[in-house]
C-alpha cells in the first residue's frame, strides 16, 4: 500500500468526502515536514507511512469535533499537530496555530503558503501573552501531547468562549492525569472532563481525547505566566 492509498483509505472512514486536493495537500505537508526534520527537530516519526498514520490520521480523528465550529486555536502546535491537518480537512473553519518557538512558526508559514491555505494563521507567541488580547475568542481549543493537563488547561481555557470546549489529545492511559487536573479545571471555568478513547483508523493505536466544556468565565488572573511548561499546576497537590 502506498502513502496515498493509506491516506485515502483512512480519511474515507472519517470524512464525508475525500477530495484529491486534500490528499495532495497532506502529501505535500508530509514531504515538507520530513525534509525540514533533517535540519530541525520537528518529529520523531521519520517514515512517510508512519507520518500518515501516527500524525495525519490521528489528528483527523477529532475532525467531527471541530468541522462546524467558527474559530479554533491549537495551543503548542509544534510541527502543526493537530491544527494543520484539521485546517486541511475543514476549509470553512478558521484556525490559529500558536507556538512559542519562532522556527516552528516559520516552518508552518512555509507550509501554509505552499498549500495555499486561506483558513489558517500561524502565530509566534506564548499562550499567556496571547491571552491578554484574545480572551474568550475561540469556540474550540485543541492541543496534542503538549503538557500536563492542569497546566495546559490554565493556558487554554481563558481563550475559550463560555459554552465552548477544549479538546486535549492524550495517550490512552491518561486517567490519573485527568483526575489530578479536575480541581484546576473547575477553578478555570471548565466542567467535569470526559475521557473518550478511540482507535486510529487503519492502525491498532489506541488514543484518548479529553473533552472539557467551558461553563463559566475564567478568573481574570489566569493564565499566570509560567517560567517553564512544567510549572506547578493550578490546584495541584
Amino acid at each position: 500500500m502506498t502513502e496515498r492509498e493509506l491516506l485515502i483509505k483512512g480519511l474515507e472512514q472519517i470524512c464525508p468526502k475525500v477530495y484529491p486536493q486534500t490528499v495532495d495537500n497532506f502529501l505535500k505537508f508530509s514531504d515538507m515536514l520530513l525534509e525540514k526534520n533533517k535540519v530541525m527537530n520537528l518529529t520523531a516519526v521519520t517514515e512517510p507511512m508512519k507520518v500518515i498514520s501516527r500524525h495525519f490520521l490521528d489528528c483527523a480523528m477529532i475532525m467531527p469535533d471541530v468541522i462546524s465550529e467558527e474559530k479554533v486555536i491549537d495551543i503548542g502546535t509544534g510541527a502543526g499537530f493537530p491544527g494543520l491537518p484539521l485546517a486541511i480537512l475543514c476549509s470553512d473553519t478558521q484556525f490559529v496555530l500558536l507556538d512559542a518557538l519562532r522556527k516552528r512558526i516559520d516552518f508552518l508559514n512555509e507550509v501554509i503558503a505552499q498549500l495555499g491555505l486561506k483558513n489558517v494563521t500561524a502565530i509566534h507567541a506564548r499562550a499567556e501573552e496571547f491571552a491578554e488580547k484574545n480572551r474568550q475568542s475561540f469556540s474550540v481549543a485543541v492541543s496534542r501531547a503538549v503538557a500536563d493537563l492542569s497546566v495546559l488547561s490554565e493556558l487554554t481555557l481563558p481563550l475559550v468562549k463560555v459554552n465552548g470546549k477544549f479538546i486535549a489529545m492524550k495517550a490512552q492511559d491518561c486517567k490519573d492525569e485527568v483526575e489530578q487536573a479536575k480541581r484546576a479545571i473547575e477553578i478555570l471555568g471548565g466542567d467535569k472532563p470526559c475521557i473518550k478513547k478511540y482507535t486510529v483508523v487503519e492502525s491498532d493505536m489506541v488514543r484518548a481525547k479529553v473533552e472539557i466544556h467551558k461553563i463559566k468565565d475564567t478568573p481574570a488572573k489566569y493564565p499566570r505566566r509560567f517560567a517553564k511548561i512544567s510549572a506547578s499546576p493550578l490546584g495541584g497537590k
